[in-house]
Order: structure tokens, then sequence, then C-alpha cells
């Protein structure tokens, strides 16, 4: 069986569905394909907490993006602002200057105006007061960094662009995967597809990939990002398997990036091995900062205060994973328990409480509990009680003396009830991928050529993210590139 559109997207997240959305605005006829049934789409997208990372002027751009803030609100925030030099700046930082300055330059230069556009397209969007503003004097104060959510996270997200594309005439097949491309030698012209009616192509003018990295692949995980990494939980999506990449590869794409790094966080050492949309990111434990986290073997092994949780939590989970048996222990004290962030209250936690340290110790399954009394003894003996703790910005509040340091919010151990929440290594996305046309989200070969046909978009994208990466640059990289990719990919099939 055989049909035919002008435009195919593979995937149906929030980078899919930009492209879907900017091909159909250009008048091309366009068919989504989602390996996924229908309660299960939307990639790792509908996992997300929903955050963009965007420049802005001032509170009037926020308030335009926002329209439905009261008074009262806009009173009560200083919303700041966000200039493109801070996140190139920020970009640089956290990839150790390797992110592709060109694909920086199309992130951060079009992150305004597309955050314009989705807004257009009725996703609508609300200030991160509960996470990302610090509260002084009863105003609300953003550093500009992390200003604004998608309502609704990550589902609502994902049903405000999948309603958006309807309304515009998108045809999406859910169960319907892509197993191959398909090329006449000179350009792509379709794909082959695996779904309910079996095999079969669907030719197109072109085709925009954006159906995810290879987190959810054990195999492929194992073999790019090494040994251990088959035992890591999978924060999202069971469907993104590289196949995209796998399918672009074998045409002779040009493979770029981190290939042995990926986003990776501490996540419930329990959660079950891919996402569950009931809980969606609430299996993340974000709270670290504030925390003494120990390995099986009763020690600390990592600065948990190095930095803002913003700029650190995405490499927190290749850090667990290192540890003997994988996993960590957040140790806090009844100081900082008021200031553990929601996901710590869910019911499908892994978590013991304690009067004393010593009950504490018997309670951490896996644990040298002995080794653990003794470290928790020489890290209060380190904390600088002079210097005042301020959890909503870097105090410089740290250790003396200790091989592993605590450099931000050291606070002791001393002061029960306890609370220990046990984390693995959760990953997100991966950061290798396909190297792209900046300006078009064009494919390109192997010998830097544009594979004529041929788009991609989203996790697929290589070369952006290395070590680490901005948090809510996933999200706006998604829809930034996709919005290209189908804008580009409808210019070419319509020409």
């Amino acid at each position: 069986m055989k049909t035919s559109t002008d435009v195919i997207v593979v995937g149906a997240g929030n980078a899919a569905l930009s492209a879907a959305i900017a091909a159909q605005e250009q008048g091309a006829q366009v068919t989504v394909l989602e390996r996924a049934p229908e309660s299960e789409s939307g990639g790792n997208s509908r996992y997300a907490a929903g955050a963009f990372r965007f420049i802005f002027n001032d509170a009037q751009d926020i308030i335009n993006l926002v329209p439905d803030l009261t008074t009262d609100e806009i009173q009560k925030t200083d919303f700041g602002s966000y200039s493109a030099q801070r996140y190139f700046d920020d970009l640089y930082q956290v990839t150790r200057y390797r992110t592709d300055p060109d694909l920086c330059e199309v992130l951060v230069s079009q992150s305004h105006d597309t955050m314009k556009w989705l807004r257009g397209k009725g996703v609508r969007f609300t200030p991160i007061w509960g996470r990302s503003a610090i509260k002084r004097d009863g105003r609300f104060i953003f550093t500009g960094e992390l200003t604004l959510d998608a309502w609704g996270g990550g589902e609502g997200l994902i049903a405000a662009e999948k309603k958006a594309a309807l309304q515009s005439g998108v045809n999406i097949l859910y169960e319907t995967g892509a197993m191959d491309l398909l090329s006449d030698g000179n350009r792509i012209i379709g794909v082959r597809t695996q779904g309910p009616q079996g095999t079969q192509e669907i030719h197109a003018k072109s085709v925009v990939l954006a159906c995810g990295g290879f987190e959810a692949n054990t195999e492929w995980r194992t073999r790019y990002l090494g040994p251990g990494w088959e035992l890591a939980k999978v924060r999202g999506s069971r469907f993104n398997n590289g196949d995209g990449i796998r399918m672009a590869l074998d045409l002779g794409a040009m493979p770029t990036g981190h290939w042995s790094w990926c986003h990776s966080v501490c996540w419930d050492n329990h959660a079950p091995p891919t996402g569950d949309l009931s809980v969606g990111d609430a299996f993340q434990k974000f709270s670290y900062p504030y925390s003494v986290m120990i390995n099986s073997t009763g020690r600390r092994f990592v600065d948990e205060g190095m930095d803002m949780r913003i700029k650190t939590y995405s490499k927190m989970g290749r850090i667990i994973l290192s540890q003997p048996d994988q996993f960590a222990w957040q140790i806090f004290d009844s100081k900082v328990v008021p200031l553990l962030r929601d996901e710590y209250r869910i019911k499908r936690v892994t978590k013991v409480t304690a009067a004393t340290l010593e009950e504490l110790a018997s309670k951490l399954d896996g644990v040298d509990a002995q080794s653990f009394l003794d470290e928790i003894k020489s890290f209060n003996a380190a904390v600088d009680t002079t210097t005042p703790f301020d959890p909503q910005v870097k105090d410089g509040r740290g250790t003396k003396g200790l091989s592993v340091p605590k450099s931000n919010w050291a606070q002791t151990i001393d002061q029960g009830p306890f609370e220990a929440y046990q984390v693995g290594c959760g990953i997100t996305f991966t950061f290798g991928g396909l190297a792209i046309s900046p300006a078009t989200s064009q494919v390109l070969d192997t010998a830097n050529k544009p594979i004529e046909g041929l788009y991609a978009a989203g996790e697929m994208v290589g070369g952006l993210f290395y070590f680490g990466y901005p948090g809510g640059s996933g999200l706006m990289a998604g829809s930034v590139f996709g919005r290209n990719a189908g804008l580009h990919a409808a210019q070419s099939a319509i020409a």
C-alpha cells in the first residue's frame, strides 16, 4: 500500500509538532507518524516540567506572553530580564565552550520570537513562581534564566500543540513507526512505515525527523555512553530508541555532538524502567543542594552545593551511576526539610525517617552504617557556621578541610527528625545526534552537504549540548529548530 503527502514529520513531541504546525502554516499537506499509541504520544516533551529559556528585555515582554496575569501578580513580581549575551554565556559555560556557535546563535536569537509564535498557536504560559523565583519582602524576584513554564507542564504543552496541529489540518497516524527512509538516489522521497495496516510506503517531498534520541535504547546507551548505562532509568518515553538517527545514518548523514554524554538527574531509585505519565517528572529529587548525599560505603562523593541547581541537575545522574551499587541517599535534617520541593511529597517515593542519626543509619538500605555516622560527624565538624545560610542564592556557606567539599548551603546534620531519599540515575535525553544546517535544519551528509528533502529537530540534533545543558533550553531548542525544519521542509515541498 502506498500513499503520499507533501511533508512527513516523524515523531509527535514538541519539536515534531512545532515542525508540523509550521509546515502546515506554509500551505503544505502534513502527515505526522507517531510510533506510540495516542495515550502515550508526545515523546519526552510530555514528561517535562515545561520550562522554556528565552531572551526578553523586561516585564512587558513577559506580560505579552502571559496576558492573563492579574495586576496584583504583576505588581508583586520582578521578572528581571534575560539578554542574549547571558544566554550565550550560560550555554558556553555549561557546555565547556563546545556548543556549536552557529546552532547557539539560532537558538538564542530566535527564542523570543518562537515563544510569541507558540503563544499565537494557543500555547499558554505561566510564571515559574514556585521553582525559579526568590521571594523577598513579599515580592517574587526572577533572575531571568527560567521565567515561564508551559501551562500544564509537558502535558499541557503537547495538548495545546496537538490541538493547533489538528485544527490546521495536520494528519496524525498513531502506532505507526518509521522503519526506513526512502530515497531515489538524489533526494529523500518518503518513509517506509510499520503500523496497524502492516508495512507501507508513504511518499513525500520532504521528511522531518523529530523522534528523539536513543535514551530508551539499552544497547545504544551501553555502546555510546559506556558500561553501566544499561542500569539507568528512563525518565520519559519508552519509544525514543534512536530510530530516526539510525535511518539518517544509514543514508549517509553526518553524526555529530557529544555521543558519550547525556542529560541525567537524581531519580527515585525504585521508579519504573521508563516514564510513568501518572507521575510525570515527580520521580526527580532536585533539592539535593540542601542535602548531604552518601553512597553505599557511607561516604559523600560530590559537592552538592557546587552551583545553583539549574546549572548542575542535568549531570547528577551520571555521578550517581558511577557510585558503588549505582545509588545514593539524600540526607536532610529538620532545619531544611521545609525547603524540599513538591516532588518529595508524592506517594510513590523511596523515603525513610528517623528521630536520631543512629536510627537513620540502621534504615539506609545498602549503606555501611558506621561509615555513614563517621562521615556525618566529620561533615558537621567542617561546616562554616559563621556564614549565614541563604537557600535562594549561592551563599558561600561551605565546609573546610574535607576531601569532598560543599561550597554552598552547608548545614550541619544534627537536628532531628531526619529524612532520607534513595535516588539513582534517571536519563532524560542523549546529546549525540545528526549534523544539520543551522539556518534551515536540513540534515547534512558526511561531506557536509545538505541531504535533499531531509530535516531534523529536537533531541536528534547533535552539537548543541555538551557535558550539560542550561535548564529550559531543551524545549526551547525543540521549538526553534522544529519550527525552522517545518518551514523549510514545506517550502522545499511546495516550491
